[in-house]
């Protein structure tokens, strides 16, 4: 099965992959320090496992203290965390395997017991209903604080210099976590974000905020080393509410980007949940968004060996983001070369601290497999 479409090798502009499958960004709650760090011989040993995967993306980690909404969740704003991603960039490396990290600002997804009793920032002061997973486990989000002029400068600044943490970490590129109910898509959604100045009310103006970062970020980063993820049709989760600009939102942004910037790639989710109903929605994200945008798209969502091999042969997709496979499987590439069987993840580790259901999975035996 050597031929499948995502074990081909992928090469557009200075982006070059020995294959199409993608380790999605996960949050997996392991960095259990007050400092937020990856800790050696945890995070090093996880991500070197699956350096095998054609691209790595590092699990949400935080570009300030501000940006918090989790527990045990690393960031990319100290030295010490920066010592503590180039770890795990080395041990990445020495498999030769390609590394980014996603840039993550969570919002309004967040509770003030993470910012010494401060209210969380947003666009607007609505409260997402929702739930936050704090120290004493899930409390009920608030109304946050609607972000002034400065709150968004500062922002941008603590997103530029995150990406210059991470080339100084090593990493091969960065991802901007622009998805799931966090604080971007927050600005994105006119449901969240009732501003009447120049980063709410029109799409343009909604997409500002992003555009600005973008355009800072890639004064420390070439652009062909920055990545950006979206997810169009998320409704009913994270806070979110679909309404009938939501796709012609995205539309824009993935024009503009198309059009104006040479980023490495798009990574777009398809819908978490059934929106069949929802008259608005998009339910075949990557069909719909390929012909908009030339550059390299990654698909993600509930995507298999078989469908992932399908919408690449289909054209609407050049790489395949695995999640939940990438847990339990670290070995995913040579287990789709070998067409070996898969590993089930354990839900009940997903989040727990240490070793366990972390890096003890195995690696598939071959001489198992010998019938």
């Amino acid at each position: 099965m050597s031929e499948q479409a995502l074990l081909k090798p992928y090469n557009k502009g200075n982006f070059t992959l020995r294959n199409r499958v993608v380790m999605a960004p996960m949050t997996r709650s392991r960095a259990a320090n007050e400092a937020k760090k990856p800790e050696e011989g945890l995070h090093d040993i996880y991500y070197q496992q699956r350096a095998s995967a054609g691209l790595i993306i590092t699990e949400g980690s935080q570009v300030s203290e501000e940006a918090v909404g989790y527990i045990n969740t690393p960031g990319i704003h100290t030295e010490e965390q920066l010592e503590g991603w180039k770890q795990v960039t080395e041990a990445v490396h020495e498999k030769n395997g390609t590394i980014f990290i996603q840039l993550w600002h969570v919002g309004r997804m967040s509770h003030p017991d993470f910012h010494d009793g401060d209210l969380p920032l947003a666009p607007s002061a609505i409260n997402p209903e929702a739930k936050s997973y704090t120290p004493e486990g899930f409390k009920d989000t608030v109304i946050p604080k609607a972000m002034t002029k400065e709150d968004i400068a500062r922002t941008i600044e603590d997103f530029k210099n995150a990406a210059q943490n991470a080339v100084k970490a090593g990493f091969d590129g960065v991802e901007i976590h622009s998805s799931n109910g966090y604080l971007f898509h927050q600005f994105f959604n006119a449901t969240s974000n009732t501003r009447t100045d120049e980063y709410g009310g029109s799409i343009e103006n909604r997409a500002r905020f992003f555009f600005e970062v973008l355009d800072e970020v890639k004064k420390v980063i070439p652009e062909s080393k920055i990545g950006a993820r979206f997810n169009p049709s998320l409704n009913g989760m994270f806070g979110m509410t679909m309404d009938e600009e939501t796709i012609p939102t995205f539309e824009y942004i993935i024009k503009k980007l198309d059009d104006e910037y040479d980023l490495a790639y798009i990574h777009l989710s398809e819908p978490f949940n059934d929106v069949s109903k929802i008259p608005f929605a998009v339910e075949n994200i990557a069909e719909h968004f390929r012909p908009m945008y030339k550059g390299t798209l990654i698909i993600n969502g509930g995507f298999d060996q078989d469908s992932g091999n399908k919408v690449i042969e289909n054209g609407h997709a050049d790489l395949v983001s695995f999640g939940k496979l990438y847990v339990s499987n670290p070995d995913l590439v040579e287990r789709f070369k070998n067409d070996w069987e898969l590993a089930d993840w354990d839900e009940d580790t997903f989040y727990t601290p240490g070793t366990e259901g972390y890096i003890d999975y195995d690696t598939h035996k071959k001489e198992e497999s010998v019938q």
